[in-house]
């Protein structure tokens, strides 16, 4: 993969503007995007201009779901004006005027020559929580690998970066007070001034981290440090060679204080409304012991002056308008095998060594799924769309679009989830589930790190994707595929330019 990062546009352009306001913005615009605008100098030809103006602009779509500022809703709809030597970027906000930016620089990237047409284009964003997932508990990204994704996202119009910073790997944020957390993971975790430093970055570019504390349940980290706490036993219907680790006992004394005192430190060094309690996956608890738990770590959140959410099955300790739940996952979606003749015709089912009495512990454990979205929106809470079918981004590539020289690489990728094409992701719509507009929170796309090694591992299995789902996230629906391909294939441009590793599926042109 190419990690030329000299432009290919034809000519140099620059960021200006007039505007007291809008200076500090026009410095994270030019920072952002000079691998993209520093062109050859042509002979007397003056530099074009991409021009940030404060003013009015069109009305664009209703704007759906929460905003990640919580009661702040910003105004992102903005106008471009384009002419061959100027693009003017009008909106209302700062935050408007920097999205505009950014699409003039990705309108040039896809223009024939680099030479933009002329027109005004008006646009805004149809769904006001964009997010993005990544992993650093199970593969830490150091904080210039974190910097350069918060970058990747403002580049494809995402607000949200959730950092799912703790789980059975590791935790990798400092805790003031519960030093044990961390020790023994030196330069693998987040100080708290590393984190408020990125906090501080993100936010220069629009972008809202939200950070996750993934608990009752992968507790194998926090057991490792603090073996003393209480947890749940281990369920009886359980195969004996599944890897499972035990929740937190939510009764337990011990166990509570210890939950109050990470979520309330958390919430202290966010700046953020947002704290992620998690709540999957907690193998082992029973339902009651499961909603206190939910319960507790909710009002940990709120007494620590932050909104809580989680993942969906917190819907079962109840939901209320304040709510709002990740739906990711029910057992049709998890496409496991019903026998033995199906799983073995599955290889990724037999690479993850998943034996038939496994599988069927698993659709056991993930029944209650099925009825997960309808709890969510019976008690009035709000759904944040990250279906595992679609937006699972740690998804392996379908063998059959993958290059030659790129299999190997693409093999060893990704979850033991059956493998899709670029077009599976790119064709996800989110009015297909038959939730009503306000029940809609927004939309996050994942990648969990288990076969990761670095970020280039990383953006291998994010992009081209990640754009198919900003992009839906951004107007509300798919593209159709023939202009998506095209799309693709001009966002590649600025890839490159970055330097950042991605997929050439054989779906599309990259030349």
């Amino acid at each position: 993969m190419s990690t030329e990062r000299r432009s290919a546009l034809p000519r140099p352009w620059r960021v200006v503007t007039a505007e007291p306001e809008l200076r500090g913005t026009a410095g994270t615009l030019e920072s952002l995007l000079a691998p993209h605008l520093a062109g050859p100098a042509p002979d007397g030809r003056a530099p074009g201009t991409v021009r940030l103006v404060l003013g009015e602009c069109g009305t664009g779509p209703e704007v759906l779901g929460v905003s990640p500022r919580g009661d702040e809703r910003p105004d992102e709809r903005h106008e471009l004006l384009v002419a061959p030597d100027e693009i003017v970027c009008t909106a209302r906000t700062p935050e408007g005027v920097f999205r505009a930016a950014v699409a003039a620089v990705r309108g040039l990237a896809t223009a024939p020559d680099g030479v933009p047409g002329g027109g005004r284009v008006q646009d805004g964003p149809r769904y006001a929580w964009r997010g993005l997932l990544v992993d650093p508990a199970r593969r830490f990204l150091p904080v210039e690998d974190v910097r350069r994704l918060i970058d990747l996202a403002a580049l494809h119009h995402l607000n949200v970066l959730h950092l799912h910073l703790t789980d059975n790997e590791g935790w990798r944020l400092e805790m003031a007070g519960r030093p044990l957390l961390t020790e023994g993971q030196e330069g693998a975790f987040y100080t708290a001034a590393q984190y408020r430093e990125l906090q501080d970055y993100a936010a220069a570019r629009f972008v809202t981290i939200v950070p996750e504390i993934d608990l009752p349940g992968h507790t194998f980290a926090v057991m490792r440090a603090y073996p003393d706490l209480g947890t749940m036993p281990r369920p009886s219907w359980m195969p004996a060679d599944a890897p499972v680790t035990p929740p937190l006992d939510p009764h337990d004394p011990a166990s509570r204080a210890f939950v109050a005192e990470v979520l309330t430190e958390t919430a202290r060094l966010t700046d953020g409304p947002y704290v992620h309690i998690g709540g999957d996956e907690a193998f082992g608890i029973d339902g009651e012991s499961f909603a206190e738990a939910v319960r507790f770590s909710r009002a940990a959140v709120r007494a620590a002056g932050k909104r809580p959410l989680g993942w969906q099955e917190s819907a079962r300790a109840g939901t209320t308008p304040e709510d709002v739940c990740q739906w990711w996952v029910d057992v049709p979606m998890m496409d496991l095998p019903a026998n033995e003749e199906e799983r073995a015709a599955r290889p990724d089912i037999l690479k993850a060594g998943h034996t038939m009495a496994f599988i069927v512990a698993l659709k056991r454990f993930f029944t209650p799924t099925n009825d997960d979205l309808k709890r969510i929106t019976d008690g009035g809470g709000r759904v944040l769309l990250s279906p595992q079918s679609h937006l699972y981004l740690d998804r392996p590539y379908d063998s059959s679009v993958v290059p030659e020289e790129h299999r190997e690489r693409s093999a060893r990728l990704g979850f033991n989830y059956r493998p899709r094409d670029v077009r599976h992701a790119a064709a996800w719509d989110p009015a297909s589930y038959g939730l009503l507009p306000h029940q809609i929170a927004g939309i996050e796309a994942t990648v969990f790190g288990e076969s990761l090694q670095d970020l280039d591992d990383l953006t291998f299995l994010l992009l081209p994707r990640l754009a198919s789902v900003a992009g839906t996230a951004w107007t509300g629906s798919p593209e159709p595929w023939e202009a998506h391909r095209e799309t693709l294939s001009g966002l590649a441009r600025l890839w490159r330019e970055r330097g950042l590793d991605f997929m050439p599926s054989t779906e599309a042109d990259w030349s």
